[in-house]
């Protein structure tokens, strides 16, 4: 096969214009001519050498934004998708995980692949993360394999160009390891007029490797490319260009994923975590948090009262999301690409409006009953005051953040409403008791929840806000917060160093004080000391943290992978909240009274062991032998 892969134009403009053509992973090794002007003059200088290197920015995929409607959370137990078959989290229900290829009826929906794909265009649905992570990892090559041509620059030039090419050939290569196992490494720049024979490594081999290449980006790179000369073209405007904080921080997740039960199952044939490859990820994200907690980064945890700054931002002259938080980003592409609207507004009240869209991602019961008490302890902890007549009252506060519940006002103007939508419709409210208007179950919630994390109260048709969306509106999800961190921390330093109370050499966080920083920030009490004497009640504190903190972010899939835990019940199943309402408390829904409190289950997932890895491409396990498909599929 020959690939059609010429860049036609070498421009340094803050973007490197070019088209392309992808097919086969043959296709993305495959030796071509990566420019129409001489390596000589691309390679020559700081300008041109940068121009370059930043086509690999557009390579990122937009996993939040990839399709009209999306699901980057692949069914898990967090959510349930319904109403559209081609959704890859509705595939993922069904034990379908070829559903990540375009050729399986994906429609576009998945962010992984796609038969229109481009690194330089500006459309989000082009980025599609098989192709360009082939084509990133190519061009990491290239660039690496010229960086002697490089001659009018400075050292701190230099070494920019460097680092960034070192971060994305490890970050293209841990994203592939991350769903599909061990891979090959390629770290050269293949020849066409050799077969292919590069053989897949286990997942800990290849591990080593991007551990290699992110330390090495992570001594090259700033902290802050605002400070350094060659940032200062570009100044207020690097926020996104890699420095030595993501260089870090998924150095240390590479570490953290290695150590993992199902990865160090797949290298080394243990279902437990690797200690060897945690005390890594520990110390790695100690060196970053240090530099965090010292005062020496452009990064802090976000204030509660400005949480939802993180995801988004509404009738803010179009300013991104992220805030202090948002270590990585992929690039904003396209007006449109700030809409997110499987992300956005729930479509409050779309039955009775008439309106033809409707609700096509809702919370389960199961994954919102992780979200505990203001206390710090979980609902089912003995302990915790939970009370099912009163099962709003005294939740953690991200409960209220993330979830529209029974009797919450989802309309900010009640004026707008006729009379008829006041006193008969009764949309003012959530009515989201079994029976209730909101349990309708093609246009509204099927489980009892909506979810508003990523929304405005006004983001509705009565509001009108649904008007604004894509304009005033802007959604994203980060690939890496520092939230995150703190929290992986946390999970590596206890399985590396034995306890809750660990700390990396030199550090003076402990595991559950890192746990403790997110609930703080949150008005959550620190974890219960009945849950940091063993290990493996801690390490239920750190999953059930992750799953509050990082909930619908994109998180869990992997997680729960990782843990071995996709295959085991209860992550297997999803479940409604059932109820009768008592008394609403307009004033105050967290005070209204329910009876008759029970879940009911609804979906249970029938997954195997061969689903803990994603099949790889028919075509692409026969081009060689060493290139084989994963087991069972």
């Amino acid at each position: 096969m020959t690939i059609k892969n010429h860049l036609r134009t070498l421009l340094y403009t803050g973007l490197l214009t070019a088209s392309f053509g992808l097919t086969s992973c043959e296709d993305y090794l495959e030796k071509t001519h990566e420019s129409t002007v001489s390596e000589e003059d691309a390679f020559k200088t700081f300008r041109t050498f940068q121009g370059f290197t930043e086509e690999l920015y557009y390579c990122l995929p937009d996993h939040a934004h990839c399709y009209w409607q999306n699901s980057f959370n692949w069914g898990e137990d967090e959510i349930i998708s319904f109403g559209k078959d081609y959704f890859m989290g509705y595939k993922i229900d069904l034990g379908d995980f070829w559903g990540w290829q375009s050729g399986f009826d994906g429609w576009g929906c998945c962010w992984m692949d796609g038969s229109n794909v481009s690194s330089t265009s500006t459309d989000r649905m082009q980025k599609k993360f098989w192709p360009l992570a082939w084509y990133g990892i190519r061009k990491t090559n290239v660039g690496l394999a010229n960086l002697d041509k490089l001659i009018n620059a400075t050292d701190e030039e230099r070494n920019l160009i460097e680092g960034q090419l070192y971060f994305f050939r490890g970050w293209f290569h841990l994203m592939l390891i991350e769903y599909f196992g061990g891979m090959p490494y390629i770290d050269t720049v293949l020849s066409a007029s050799e077969p292919l024979s590069n053989p897949r490594l286990s997942y800990q081999e290849c591990a080593d490797l991007i551990a290699e290449d992110l330390r090495r980006a992570a001594d090259l790179l700033p902290i802050d490319w605002d400070k350094t000369t060659a940032g200062a073209a570009t100044l207020g405007n690097n926020q996104q260009r890699i420095n030595k904080i993501m260089a870090l921080a998924f150095l240390g997740k590479n570490y953290l994923w290695a150590g993992s039960p199902l990865m160090n199952y797949e290298s080394q044939g243990s279902r437990t975590y690797n200690a060897d490859y945690c005390k890594k990820a520990a110390d790695t994200f100690a060196e970053l948090l240090e530099l965090v907690e010292s005062g020496q980064t452009q990064y802090a945890l976000v204030d509660f009262d400005h949480y939802s700054d993180i995801f988004y931002t509404y009738q803010q002259n179009a300013m991104n999301p992220g805030s202090t938080e948002a270590i990585f980003q992929s690039p904003m592409y396209d007006w449109w690409m700030g809409s997110g609207w499987s992300l956005g507004p729930q479509f409050v009240g779309s039955n009775q409006s008439g309106e033809t869209n409707s609700t096509l991602f809702t919370p389960t019961a199961n994954y919102v009953n992780y979200f505990g008490m203001a206390n710090g302890l979980p609902l089912d902890d003995p302990d915790s005051g939970f009370d099912p007549e009163y099962p709003w009252r005294d939740r953690d506060p991200r409960f209220y953040n993330d979830f529209i519940y029974d009797g919450v006002q989802t309309i900010e103007n009640l004026s707008a409403l006729s009379a008829d939508q006041r006193d008969k419709q009764k949309i003012q409210y959530a009515n989201l008791y079994t029976g209730g208007n909101y349990r309708d179950e093609v246009n509204e919630s099927r489980t009892g929840y909506l979810l508003r994390k990523f929304t405005p109260l006004a983001v509705n048709y009565y509001d009108q806000g649904i008007r604004d969306y894509g304009d005033a509106l802007t959604i994203q999800i980060s690939w890496m917060r520092l939230a995150d961190v703190y929290l992986m921390y946390a999970e590596a330093a206890a399985n590396g160093y034995g306890s809750a109370t660990s700390s990396a050499p030199g550090f003076s966080l402990t595991a559950v004080d890192a746990i403790n920083r997110i609930r703080e920030r949150a008005g959550v009490a620190d974890v219960n000391s009945k849950y940091t004497g063993n290990l493996d009640d801690f390490n239920s504190e750190v999953r059930r943290e992750r799953a509050v903190e990082l909930a619908y972010e994109g998180f869990r899939f992997n997680d729960l992978r990782r843990w071995l835990l996709l295959t085991v019940y209860p992550y297997n199943i999803k479940t409604s909240q059932e109820f009768d309402r008592v008394e609403l408390n307009t004033d105050d829904p967290t005070q209204s009274r329910v009876a008759n409190w029970r879940e009911e289950e609804i979906l249970r997932r029938n997954l195997s062991e061969k689903h803990y890895w994603m099949p790889l491409k028919t075509n692409d396990v026969t081009i060689y032998p060493e290139f084989y498909q994963n087991p069972g599929w």
